[in-house]
């Protein structure tokens, strides 16, 4: 399959978890989701960011986003990596782990870069919106660990500028002012973002954040 690109929509797929069997879009239904995937069970980085991303699933769930892992790795190999990773990340894993031994779901994805891994699948994110369409990708090495505070960071600008003609600059943290997007005219400014703006140049206008 060729490259998925951003505003594709994500393919569906019936899978295996640790929480049971699931048809992905059904199981996403009208949340976001993050799809994001590992080498193989057992690995030291991978172990700390399932226990990461546990502990920060409140935080995912306010934004109305559900996360799912994947590993090449089979059910019963999961179950005992998620006793590993309770214990070591003094956490609850509370969120599904794909089976996937005959990576299907990784070829779905295009996860599968052999040169990048000798365990095949590279360690890629896909956030996904409420209408299924890929929203972001990144593809991480083995050695270097994912900020799990940037994932909720970009969710966080992804479903703001979804909702409002924004856009976010560098840096920008949730409640940092924002970016007009330069398809509104100067004419509509007023009553579009009655919080006022500032021009800083003709094509750099900006706001505070609209749903503040």
């Amino acid at each position: 399959m060729s490259t998925l690109r951003l505003g594709d929509i994500a393919p569906d797929f019936s899978a295996e978890t640790t929480q049971g069997s699931i048809h992905f879009h059904e199981w996403l239904g009208d949340s976001w989701g993050v799809l994001f995937s590992h080498p193989s069970d057992f690995t030291p980085v991978c172990t700390t960011e399932l226990g990461t991303v546990a502990n920060y699933l409140p935080e995912f769930t306010k934004r109305n986003t559900k996360v799912i892992a994947l590993s090449v790795d089979g059910l019963e190999s999961h179950l005992e990596w998620i006793k590993d990773i309770n214990e070591t990340q003094n956490t609850i894993v509370n969120f599904p782990i794909i089976a996937d031994e005959d990576k299907k779901v990784a070829n779905l994805y295009d996860m599968l870069h052999p040169n990048a891994s000798d365990k095949f699948t590279v360690r890629s994110v896909f956030v996904i919106g409420a209408d299924k369409k890929i929203k972001l990708t990144l593809t991480y090495p083995a050695s270097t660990g994912r900020n799990f505070d940037e994932l909720l960071r970009v969710i966080d600008s992804l479903q703001l500028t979804a909702n409002y003609s924004v856009a976010t600059p560098a840096n920008w943290k949730d409640g940092g002012d924002v970016v007009i997007s330069p398809a509104v005219p100067d004419s509509d400014i007023p009553a579009k973002f009655p919080k006022g703006h500032t021009s800083i140049k003709p094509y750099l206008r900006m706001t505070p954040q609209p749903n503040k």
